[in-house]
């Protein structure tokens, strides 16, 4: 009996205990503190350029984790992901593979990363969870609000555990403001302010001949976005020394606006308006998209969002988020300030402020609401991947995040207020923006 094979018999107990911490009990590791083969977590890493190459790095590091597979479009990010898995385990027990579907077809693998360019996300994520593979997910999780929900329908009807790469949630910052905000240690809670970096632009490029498909295969990077000549600064990474211009470019992803930076703010922003299973009923705002260049994602924007509790969110790019909320802080970098009727918390990447500073060392009583608890974002994954508990960032919260990031791009682009329904997760009398929640992909590549 294998790993897989044992869990799922613990499968109906798991449930039972879901309200329980994710703790791996200390009689599941060998003597002297080693892990017996049977339970390792047998991993696959799908794209291993940069942000990939350094989930490979710390989860190679953990001893209940085997690395048994590597998947990338390119041979040199694939041949020096295997050097290093080499490095660690001294032997050849890991295997490169250039098509996804055949690392999540393989039985001896039991959860997966997903770190490729935000337009193959959802392809990937719903082919690993038919193929019964728990996965830690990078953000954003899809192109369009139509597939978002395809991958949560995925995820549910086949049982895997889904960790959407939000990692804020996992710091102990960013979850002590939201526990201020949803305990109303600021007063009721009116206006949420979100700061994202903009996105860059380009110009355009001149067309270049086609790689050769050995060293790098261009068609499958584009997969299911729309054909484009190649040019070195389209799907070149931040690996290779460049800007990440892919990020940038709407075919691919939102920009500043959602998969680069807005994602991870917005996501926190939901979780301190308690709005996890739901999102705004009204949303308007402008925004500035380049007329012509390479990159095609805002550069500038601000969008107010009105969710049926009355509370405004307001995101913004950093410029013109710091000017709305100078009269109260000022913050070169983004983050996320709750304000409410009687103060505010100001948080973001190394950063927590507050008015009045006694709420800084103010306790959440027994009583109160205690937003789940995680100091570690990978390390949560691997410990629900035993337990079958629930993530910190599981789907239902990744699926209503992106939403909005996806609303606010149609906003901007259709120019025009937009009514929205969060049950039914659709626009209110707008045939026009309806479209909008699906991207057509191209052949042959569909869900």
């Amino acid at each position: 009996m294998n790993r897989r094979q044992f869990l799922s018999g613990l499968c109906d107990k798991a449930l039972a205990a879901a309200s329980l911490p994710c703790v791996v009990r200390s009689s599941a590791w060998g003597a002297n503190g080693a892990v017996p083969p049977s339970e390792r977590v047998a991993m696959g890493f799908i794209g291993v350029g940069s942000m990939g190459g350094g989930h490979l790095r710390t989860f190679l590091g953990y001893d209940d984790v085997r690395v048994v597979a590597v998947c990338d479009l390119r041979k040199m990010f694939r041949q020096k992901a295997l050097e290093r898995v080499r490095q660690r385990y001294g032997s050849n027990g890991c295997d490169a593979h250039h098509d996804f579907r055949e690392l999540l077809a393989r039985d001896d693998i039991d959860a997966v990363t997903v770190v490729t360019p935000d337009h193959w996300h959802g392809l990937i994520a719903i082919e690993a969870a038919r193929c019964g593979k728990d996965m830690y997910c990078e953000k954003p999780l899809t192109m369009c609000i139509t597939d978002s929900k395809a991958v949560r329908s995925a995820v549910k009807r086949y049982g895997v555990v889904f960790q959407f790469g939000a990692q804020q949630r996992s710091d102990e910052k960013f979850r002590f403001a939201c526990e201020l905000a949803r305990n109303e240690k600021i007063g009721k809670l009116h206006t949420i302010m979100v700061s994202s970096y903009a996105s860059i632009t380009c110009p355009n490029q001149p067309n270049q001949p086609t790689p050769d498909k050995s060293e790098f295969d261009y068609d499958t990077w584009l997969g299911p976005a729309p054909w484009a000549p190649y040019t070195y600064e389209r799907c070149a990474s931040r690996a290779m020394g460049t800007e990440g211009m892919w990020t940038h470019i709407h075919d691919y992803s939102l920009g500043g606006l959602g998969g680069a930076w807005g994602i991870h703010h917005v996501d926190i922003a939901q979780w301190g308006n308690g709005t996890d299973d739901t999102g705004p009923i009204e949303i308007q705002g402008t925004g500035v998209i380049p007329a012509d260049g390479l990159a095609d994602t805002a550069v500038e924007w601000e969008i107010e969002h009105t969710y049926a509790n009355g509370v405004k969110m307001i995101h913004a790019s950093t410029k013109i988020a710091i000017k709305r909320a100078r009269q109260f802080a000022v913050r070169n970098g983004p983050g996320i300030l709750f304000l409410g009727t009687e103060g505010w918390v100001l948080v973001g990447r190394g950063y927590l402020e507050a008015e009045p500073k006694s709420l800084l060392t103010a306790t959440i009583g027994p009583e109160e609401i205690h937003l789940p608890r995680s100091n570690n974002h990978r390390r949560s994954f691997l410990e629900c991947v035993k337990t079958r508990q629930k993530t910190i960032c599981p789907v239902e919260s990744a699926v209503r995040s992106d939403t909005i990031c996806h609303l606010d791009d149609i906003a901007i682009r259709l120019g025009k207020k937009l009514r929205w329904d969060p049950q039914k997760e659709e626009f209110v009398n707008d045939d026009q923006a309806n479209r909008m929640l699906t991207r057509a992909m191209r052949s042959p590549w569909r869900l």
